[in-house]
């Protein structure tokens, strides 16, 4: 083995442009399926006896420097854990790269200078860099005092330094600081220098390798992004960690790249806010319930994710110093709101309204989609001043298909916020419907009564249509209009205390009923002249006198 000449400071070669230009999250270009065979190899040797034969163990499958490199750095974030109980007993805890090998633990500076000696090893220059960091333990807007806190490696490959941090790519520490879970993380491989300086701030700051370097005050106010945010491609408006409300809201956007799911956690509930997704990224209305500083989280995954984990990828604190007592969210209204790029792909094309909040004054209003191939709608109304029952949820919704188009008429009970859930399914599916989306509805006008809409049974077929009467509540005493449009079928007939045939005009059944000695009207269709029984399509009640 060759041991390595002294390492060259860092100079105007190494260094990268700041802020990051989104070129690439390392700091020089790296094809990871050609490191599979390698990172497999690394990850199964085992020698514990010594540093130098661990090295020359994984040295037989690599032959450039990056390949020794990236051995290296496999094997050290999958073997060597965080020791939690030497982190609160520093008097116990040895540092030296024999130690660490064989106890398989350590903390940052045993990470760093076992990866520093593995590397000297196996002939490659590396350095071990102390300073500040924004990891565990840190607060939100604090400053760094004293100290550094924290230690990682540049090494030198292709003529260049590059940064990496063993520790933070091995894995994690949950917040009591108590256990430590191995979960390997890419990014802090060879992560690029305008990236890394967004939680590494190195002692000697030419260690940066940036232009312009930053000061500590910048590092200190710049808003933290975990490796999530990178990794997805986002970038975040407000660029500050502290948002100040104004008139009781705060807005927040994000934009992404490519496809991507939010969700977000005010005091830890998303009910204190208004979120939709867009083309590329979501915007988000928070109104805090209280005065002072509130921590709002924002999550994200790819749509692609096979897994249904968000993870964190934005962190703010909310200042609130007035609450806007009169934005409140039904509690039934679930984020995001409105229809999207995913609704679509669940099959809602071309939305009569996309945007979230429809406003009606008359209490009624009626949306439309294109609906994809096989799919089936169950929809409900949902309000916190009203105890609707199941039943009357649906009934004040009606579903008229026309081709592949849906129509969703409306008629609210009341005036106040409804939300408006849609559910699908395949029709082929035997399965239950799966929610969608959701809309919010808000009506001011105190006059609006609407009542429901009449019952329908499951002979009512997807392609009916009722012109009149509309209300599921018919007058007493009165003649009645009834205008029903429904293909193929042999007769209808409405009955109250006498039956009432309708005619066929131009593929609608006409016809007037007399509602007087009845609480409950049923239409019934006779679907083939050549049967004798009728089916109960649609129920209607009397008023009481």
């Amino acid at each position: 083995f060759q041991r390595t000449e002294a390492p060259r400071p860092p100079g105007g070669k190494d260094l990268h442009a700041y802020p990051w230009d989104k070129s690439s999250l390392k700091s020089m270009p790296v094809d990871l399926q050609q490191f599979e065979k390698l990172d497999a190899y690394a990850l199964k040797v085992n020698v514990k006896n010594s540093v130098e034969e661990l090295v020359k163990a994984l040295l037989k499958q690599a032959r450039t420097d990056l390949e020794k490199v990236r051995a290296i750095w496999i094997w050290i974030c999958h073997h060597i854990e965080y020791d939690v109980v030497g982190y609160h007993n520093k008097s116990q805890l040895s540092s030296k790269p024999i130690d660490v090998l064989q106890t398989g633990k350590s903390i940052c500076e045993g990470y760093a200078g076992l990866f520093e000696q593995m590397c000297s090893i196996a002939g490659v220059q590396c350095m071990k860099l102390f300073g500040y960091s924004k990891g565990y333990g840190y607060k939100m807007g604090q400053t760094f005092t004293g100290d550094s806190d924290h230690a990682w490696n540049a090494v030198y490959l292709d003529g260049r330094w590059h940064l990496l941090d063993s520790t933070w790519g091995s894995g994690a520490v949950d917040d009591a600081f108590t256990k430590f879970t191995f979960r390997y993380n890419e990014f802090y491989f060879l992560t690029h220098p305008a990236l890394f300086i967004n939680n590494h701030f190195p002692d000697n700051s030419n260690w940066q390798l940036l232009k312009p370097t930053l000061t500590l005050k910048e590092f200190e106010n710049n808003m933290l992004h975990n490796s999530n945010f990178y990794i997805l491609g986002l970038t975040a408006h407000p660029e500050t960690t502290i948002i100040q409300t104004v008139n009781g809201k705060a807005s927040v956007s994000v934009d992404c790249a490519s496809a991507t799911l939010f969700t977000f956690k005010l005091r830890g509930t998303d009910e204190h806010g208004f979120m939709t997704l867009k083309k590329h990224g979501m915007k988000l209305d928070v109104y805090p319930p209280k005065t002072g500083s509130h921590k709002l989280q924002i999550f994200a995954k790819p749509s692609k994710a096979s897994d249904d984990v968000y993870k964190c990828v934005l962190e703010y604190i909310v200042e609130c110093e007035s609450v806007d007592k009169a934005t409140r969210f039904p509690k039934d209204l679930h984020q995001p709101v409105g229809p999207s790029w995913f609704t679509e792909r669940q099959g809602f094309l071309r939305p009569s309204h996309p945007e979230p909040i429809i406003h009606t004054n008359d209490g009624r209003c009626s949306l439309t989609f294109t609906l994809g191939k096989d799919i089936s709608v169950l929809t409900s109304l949902h309000c916190d001043t009203s105890s609707l029952t199941e039943e009357m949820r649906r009934r004040h919704i009606m579903q008229i298909h026309r081709g592949n188009q849906i129509e969703l008429k409306i008629h609210l009970p009341h005036a106040g916020d409804f939300v408006l859930k849609i559910y699908a399914k395949k029709k082929s599916d035997p399965g239950n419907y799966d929610y969608i989306f959701n809309y919010l509805i808000t009506c001011l006008n105190t006059e609006v009564k609407w009542p429901a809409f009449p019952q329908s049974y499951s002979k009512w077929a997807e392609d009916y249509e009722i012109l009149e009467p509309l209300s599921g509540l018919l007058p007493a005493n009165r003649n009645v209009q009834f205008k029903l449009k429904m293909q193929g079928v042999a007769k209808v007939l409405v009955q109250a205390e006498n039956t009432h045939p309708l005619t066929q005009r131009t593929g609608c059944w006409e016809g007037t009923c007399n509602t007087s000695g009845c609480r409950e009207v049923f239409v019934m269709v006779h679907e083939n002249a050549n049967h004798s029984f009728y089916s109960h399509v649609l129920k209607y009640e009397v008023e009481t006198q």
